[in-house]
């Protein structure tokens, strides 16, 4: 607003960077298609508004990235793929029509999993590469939003917005140490992305501070005609965000659920906990019922419906897939109608477990994953990389809010002694993102230092 500095010359030092870590070694590979002249054009846009004081919104002049999964003009919606997006796109998925409304100035897309189908970010082929995490290029950045949490973290943009069908906004976003929103099940419209998994799948902003999830949230999240699974929402609000303590808030834990994880940690995740009982919440012992069964209910619910959608794909561009998502699908296809009947009606159990524990709490803390990144090794450039012990354990905390639609906020705690990432997870019944947010600017107090990345823009400069 003081004119010191403009969003085209922000733009201008952005392109000179997404040049700069495509030639890196090794390539940061978080922003896999921009365009110069669609960048300039935005920012040229904005400064203008700016000069002329008739800004759109506190998003004007914004650099945002958006994963591979949603339709933006003029890119290509390839999802992670070989195969998809031979054409450039004509039409913006919701959010990013939402995104150009507010002035934001999309800086390009951003890679991810092939098809959203793994959580470590590991993506070998010819478009994409695999994402390095900013905090360690040897190490994964979480996936399927892996170049998303990338890009912030590397300081590229302070907006990029994610999917989350089974942690896949909370994951990477806790592996690069910044903050991640996965809003209530329909609250943001997936309207132009595409549907692998109906029921599952969430969308939200991964950010470098809470105010700014807050801002892009507040946003983002209404009622969309083109997704009907939204409609009934209630007003989205932000209402006692900035309150000055956590007083008369009551914060569930299952200490025994709580502590499947590393000793680092868990070590920092109950620190965490003690801190925000000395602002004045209360802690309260919860237990979350039938978890096994409710994890296993959410596998068979996401791949069974991503095994649905890719019907055409698995049986036209089996051999042009990764040999990880060939896997998964695989598998999926050994699921039978029984077991998908079966699983909803987990979800129905775990959602009236949760309107239980929900009229006695307000929130239920969780660490985000139970460990830091994991290594890159050689063979996974060319082949990809297949872990399935990780991957369920990378879940462990995640699989609840997409199972049954909740919402759920990752902040960074911490670091390891490998100075890794530790994030820590708070969930809050169906639309009450706002009291995620409140607790999630406490928990930012917390960390007590924000380690600069090893690979990192400053793009003001």
């Amino acid at each position: 607003r003081s004119g010191k500095l403009t969003p085209s010359q922000v733009a201008k030092n952005i392109i000179a960077m997404l040049e700069d870590c495509d030639k890196s070694t090794p390539p940061l590979r978080a922003i896999v298609q921009w365009d110069q002249e669609q960048i300039m054009l935005m920012a040229e846009a904005s400064t203008a508004r700016y000069r002329n004081k008739c800004t759109l919104s506190c998003l004007d002049g914004i650099p945002v990235c958006l994963k591979e999964e949603f339709k933006v003009v003029p890119y290509h919606h390839r999802v992670g793929t070989v195969y998809l997006g031979t054409q450039p796109e004509t039409e913006d998925a919701t959010v990013a029509e939402k995104l150009r409304e507010a002035g934001a100035i999309i800086i390009g897309v951003s890679n991810m999993h092939e098809l959203g189908t793994g959580t470590t970010g590991c993506n070998p082929n010819r478009y994409h590469k695999i994402p390095r995490n900013p905090y360690n290029p040897n190490h994964f950045t979480g996936g399927s939003s892996s170049g998303s949490a990338a890009a912030v973290a590397a300081g590229l943009c302070p907006v990029a917005i994610g999917t989350d069908g089974g942690g896949s906004v909370r994951i990477p976003a806790s592996f690069c140490g910044v903050v991640g929103l996965k809003g209530t099940f329909g609250r943001i419209s997936c309207h132009g992305s595409l549907p692998l998994s109906y029921s599952t799948v969430s969308v939200g902003p991964i950010c470098t501070s809470v105010a700014d999830a807050a801002i892009v949230y507040s946003i983002l999240a209404e009622p969309d005609l083109l997704y009907p699974y939204g409609l009934k929402q209630p007003k989205a609000t932000l209402s006692d965000m900035c309150a000055p303590d956590l007083k008369g808030l009551k914060l569930g834990v299952d200490w025994t659920f709580f502590k499947a994880c590393d000793a680092e940690v868990l070590s920092a995740c109950e620190k965490a906990v003690k801190y925000l009982q000395s602002l004045g919440a209360s802690v309260v012992e919860v237990s979350l019922p039938e978890m096994e069964e409710a994890r296993v209910a959410h596998v068979i619910c996401i791949l069974s419906e991503m095994r649905d959608f890719l019907q055409p794909d698995f049986n036209k561009h089996f051999h042009e897939m990764n040999l990880e998502t060939r896997a998964s699908l695989a598998l999926a296809s050994q699921f039978t109608a029984l077991d998908y009947i079966k699983a909803n009606r987990q979800r129905t159990r775990s959602m009236r477990f949760l309107q239980e524990i929900f009229s006695t709490v307000n929130c239920i803390l969780t660490p985000a994953v139970p460990c830091t990144a994991p290594r890159i090794y050689e063979s996974d450039l060319l082949t990809g990389s297949s872990d399935m012990s990780f991957t369920v354990r990378s879940l462990r905390f995640m699989q609840l809010g997409n199972f049954t639609g909740i919402p759920g906020l990752v902040v960074p705690i911490g670091y390891s002694t490998a100075g890794l990432p530790i994030s820590f997870q708070v969930m809050a019944k169906w639309w009450d993102e706002a009291v995620l947010l409140r607790i999630g600017l406490k928990l930012e107090q917390f960390r007590d230092q924000t380690k600069k990345p090893s690979i990192y823009y400053d793009i003001l400069a």
